[in-house]
């Protein structure tokens, strides 16, 4: 068994912590780090997650800062965070982390694509436990914890396809994908039933005078991706179809 770890948010928590607010005086402030404070701060973390699933082997799964390929879906995917700083000494944290553990990481990919992909390799089936607080992941089937809530989750194909599609209904204020204006979890819940399926959803894109080509875009925005859905040969995205 081993840990797919979504190392994206453990380094913003790391290196956020780690900063120092300076007053100088006269109104002059400056912010600054000490890496080594940063670098505690990540295995302070890391000894945490390891003790309470009772697992050391890690996998640390880092986001393409250079690409994205859902920007090629949709121009202004997070374009919401534009403006969003990183935490003083992020980039040499990441730079330590990928000197000092096993990473893995993909092309235009973020994390969260990087931790599906991983854990459905059909030779990592039930032997990886995703490590994320991103709720994202819960449209990954497979064992999934939760260090915040102190969570360990096993999430069946079925219900991990059924909250892919409440997903692409509900969309993503913080990822910035609309999905379908009025509808929240709980019309997504109501809207797919006891028998889920695509078409129901298409239907409710219909239904709020949104395209069936919209209803995929926001599908392909909200779909983590599986192993079903890279071309390894090709490191390459395979966009989802219904």
């Amino acid at each position: 068994m081993f840990l797919a770890i979504d190392t994206d948010i453990v380094l913003f928590k790391s290196a956020t912590s780690a900063e120092v607010e300076v007053d100088w005086g006269s109104d002059l402030w400056s912010l600054w780090t000490d890496l080594n404070d940063a670098k505690a701060n990540f295995k302070h973390q890391l000894d945490s997650i390891m003790e309470q699933t009772g697992v050391k082997d890690c996998v640390f799964c880092l986001s393409d800062p250079d690409a994205n390929f859902r920007k090629d879906v949709d121009p202004s995917y997070k374009s919401n965070r534009k403006k969003t700083r990183k935490p003083v000494g992020y980039k040499a944290l990441v730079e330590w982390v990928e000197q000092s553990y096993r990473t893995f990481k993909k092309s235009t990919l973020e994390a969260d694509d990087c931790l599906g992909i991983l854990s459905t390799m059909p030779d990592n089936v039930g032997k990886c436990i995703v490590v994320s607080d991103d709720k994202d992941l819960m449209t990954i089937p497979g064992q999934l914890y939760r260090p915040t809530k102190d969570e360990r989750m096993t999430i069946t194909e079925q219900d991990a396809d059924r909250f892919f599609l409440t997903q692409t209904m509900v969309g993503d204020t913080v990822d910035g994908y609309k999905g379908i204006h009025g509808i929240g979890p709980k019309k997504a819940e109501a809207i797919l039933g006891s028998h889920p399926s695509w078409g129901a959803v298409e239907q409710a894109f219909l239904k709020a005078g949104m395209t069936k080509d919209d209803a995929i875009q926001q599908a392909r925005l909200a779909r983590i991706l599986r192993w079903s859905d890279w071309d390894e040969q090709k490191g390459e995205v395979k966009l989802w179809t219904p």
